[in-house]
């Protein structure tokens, strides 16, 4: 009889005895942590560790009607999910992040009308409790799909159009921006362009906003190109930039991401200009690739582990009913070499 013992799992009622704690709280703490005091939360986590506990997914699914799980939604073309790495640094926090409340994360990929519609499918049937929304665009369909449905959803990034329907985890896109553009001054630019990203996505908006009403009478609409994040993108415009500058007095170039900042280097050293002594070029993200890059790339730094870590908690609060409600991060200027 003391074998069978010994091999029967822990339960919830055993978690609360040791911890000192209720049942109800032990319960909180598992299914997200919800309405628990630090100390009470470190209890029951201490004790879970201790007892080797481990939470019956599927029993608890019937219980509570729901499926344990949250989906990290791209709303990109497949191939960025590994050739931009902002999304394997969020996709990284997230997954740890729900880890620690032994919960599943959903990888999901909408980039195409085909495969928007399967994911809609897929969520209205209700195999996951709520949405982390990555990337979204102003004229998204699924974004309208996912408010008619009801599923909690949060955003990364304020979603253009429906800023008040859903929650929300951004940085200070506007003063990010003019940080930059003042960084930019400070250093005796004064014909400053940009590489904005796409229009209809917060980055691609704000940053522009940002960045114009901080030059001020130094802003020059001829001075600024759109790229749409990568790299490509990114050559292309400053190349376009480059051959416009017919009088070669653009000295600095802000790019909305370190991709098209990396891009913008390599088309204004095939035009002939040093960076940073004839142009300075600066990025925005600090994923990874603005460190190792040559020259290392000045860039502002978004807070990766914190978006992650605040996109799957106020998912949870939302899931357990409370309103919606906008997380705002500050980002942080790291100067390097190239501005």
């Amino acid at each position: 009889m003391s074998d069978v013992s010994a091999k029967r799992k822990p339960t919830i009622r055993q978690i609360a005895a040791q911890a000192g704690v209720s049942r109800s709280t032990v319960s909180r703490v598992i299914n997200g942590g919800h309405w628990v005091s630090p100390d009470a939360r470190q209890a029951v986590e201490e004790a879970i560790l201790a007892t080797g506990y481990t939470a019956n997914h599927h029993a608890r699914s019937l219980a509570t009607g729901r499926a344990g799980s949250l989906a990290f939604l791209l709303t990109e073309p497949q191939q960025l999910l590994f050739d931009d790495p902002t999304f394997a640094l969020l996709l990284r926090g997230a997954a740890e992040a729900l880890a620690q409340r032994a919960m599943t994360l959903v990888l999901l990929v909408a980039g195409t009308p085909a495969e928007r519609a399967s994911v809609a499918q897929f969520l209205s049937a209700g195999h996951v409790d709520g949405v982390m929304l990555i990337s979204s665009h102003e004229s998204d369909p699924l974004l309208d799909q996912l408010i008619e449905v009801g599923i909690p959803t949060v955003c990364c990034g304020v979603p253009l159009g429906h800023e008040r329907d859903l929650s929300t985890i951004s940085v200070d896109e506007i003063a990010s921006a003019r940080a930059m553009a003042t960084h930019l001054v400070s250093q005796g630019h004064r014909r400053i362009g940009m590489i904005a990203g796409p229009d209809d996505t917060p980055g691609g908006r704000y940053r522009l906003v940002g960045f114009r009403e901080e030059l001020g009478d130094l802003y020059d609409e001829a001075l600024v190109e759109r790229g749409d994040y990568s790299y490509e993108s990114g050559l292309n415009a400053m190349t376009r930039m480059l051959d416009h500058d017919v009088d070669h007095d653009v000295d600095a170039v802000f790019a909305a991401s370190d991709r098209m900042a990396a891009g913008a280097i390599a088309a204004a050293r095939r035009a002939g200009r040093r960076v940073p002594e004839d142009i300075a070029i600066a990025g925005f993200d600090d994923s990874g690739l603005a460190a190792t890059h040559e020259p290392p790339i000045t860039t502002m730094r978004q807070p990766w582990d914190q978006i992650s870590a605040q996109m799957v908690a106020v998912l949870l609060e939302v899931i357990a009913g409370a309103p919606a409600r906008s997380v705002i991060l500050d980002t942080e200027l790291v100067v390097r070499a190239s501005a």
